[in-house]
């Protein structure tokens, strides 16, 4: 994920400070992991080079300054752009799952242990996504909902290569 590009999505509802942007970030998307600060201002550094955002205000106190930032009409076309534009379609064919059942077809490995093993944990993650996503709001809801249908495919493709072992073990030399 495009974190500038969505530190500018979320700018586009006002101005912010760089705690506050952390806050909004983490809120909405730091489900797995919250955005470190040192990443936050150093993200909003290079927004500001690239003018895409601009201080809008400068208060001092006991501590550092602290700079609120805003939007420019750049950055709003920038945003306009990123979320116009479909995302690439992912179709991993270098995964690391098939290479593992090869190298246990060639090496005369039992090839659907690593495929049970397999399917075991990804019935785990499974349960543990399912629990998480019953006591979520809607948006983490959803975000549990996109990583389970992930899941749900790649034990479809589980249950295929079982299937497909016999003819696999003819093909590949061991």
């Amino acid at each position: 994920m495009s974190i500038s590009l969505t530190m500018l999505g979320l700018l586009e509802s006002g101005p912010s400070y760089g705690y506050d942007l952390k806050r909004a970030y983490d809120a909405s998307f730091g489900h797995a992991k919250s955005l470190a600060y040192g990443q936050v201002y150093a993200t909003l550094s290079r927004l500001l080079r690239d003018e895409l955002v601009k201080v809008h205000g400068v208060e001092s106190g006991e501590g550092p300054e602290r700079k609120r930032y805003s939007i420019t009409d750049a950055g709003k076309q920038r945003v306009e752009k990123w979320l116009s534009t479909p995302e690439k379609p992912v179709a991993d064919l270098h995964n690391t799952l098939y290479a593992k059942v090869v190298l246990a077809v060639r090496s005369g490995r039992n090839a659907t242990d690593v495929l049970d093993r397999q399917r075991a944990a990804h019935l785990a993650r499974m349960r543990e996504l399912t629990r998480r996503k019953a006591e979520a709001e809607p948006g983490e809801q959803l975000v549990h909902d996109y990583a389970l249908f992930h899941l749900e495919a790649d034990l479809r493709w589980l249950e295929l290569a079982v299937t497909r072992l016999e003819p696999l073990s003819q093909e590949v030399p061991q």
